[in-house]
């Protein structure tokens, strides 16, 4: 039976005492070592010390659990890894899922439910408890927020669908060429478009220029 080895990344010793003293009596794991935060962890990795999971805690100093979770995804894609939490925290649980984690626990999990998780990850599967899954559909029901626009900005798209010059817009609007850049640029990073044709776009499809 292979030993799927386990890597603990937590700043609290007494924790980690904890946590590696229960994977240890688990049958089939084993603690391959422990990092006190994301930089402590990365120094003592490599291709020869690799884990199969990677327990982590989301709240570290120097290089918190997002961060390890990121350059994990860059750098050993193929490694698991389940949070470890004291907070039911809906912004970090979404932020960690997007990022690919298979588990989330929280620390006061019982011993069963987290051989449970373990089991789960090793197989490829995840493990989320209901908290979790009750951000998560909260989540993909909400509607996305809608773009709000100043009363400016609406009046500057209207005239960006016309042939008038930026320079003439900015006469238009009886500002400088540099506000109405300001305009713009505001607008391309607010909407996510990289051109005057797309600002176009934007501006008939919500109806504020008629074709």
């Amino acid at each position: 039976m292979e030993i799927l080895q386990i890597a603990l990344v937590d700043d609290h010793s007494l924790f980690r005492s904890g946590i590696a003293a229960l994977v240890n009596e688990l049958k089939g794991y084993n603690i391959l070592f422990e990092a006190s935060d994301g930089q402590d962890f990365i120094r003592k990795i490599s291709p020869k010390l690799k884990p199969h999971i990677v327990l982590l805690d989301i709240n570290m100093p120097q290089m918190d659990g997002i961060a390890t979770a990121k350059w994990l995804r860059s750098n050993y894609p193929g490694i698991h890894i389940i949070v470890l939490s004291m907070f039911e925290d809906a912004e970090k649980v979404l932020a960690m899922v997007k990022l690919g984690v298979k588990g989330y626990l929280l620390k006061d999990a019982d011993p069963h439910e987290f051989e449970q998780a373990l089991n789960n990850v090793s197989q490829n599967e995840v493990y989320f408890p209901a908290f979790v899954t009750r951000h998560l559909i909260t989540n993909i029901n909400k509607p996305a927020d809608p773009i709000k626009l100043n009363s400016r900005e609406i009046e500057f798209l209207k005239l960006s669908g016309t042939e008038l010059t930026y320079k003439e817009i900015a006469d238009q609007m009886c500002i400088s060429v540099r506000t109405v850049d300001g305009y713009r640029d505001q607008l391309f990073e607010k909407l996510q478009i990289k051109s005057r044709v797309g600002l176009v776009l934007y501006a008939i499809k919500n109806k504020l220029i008629e074709v």
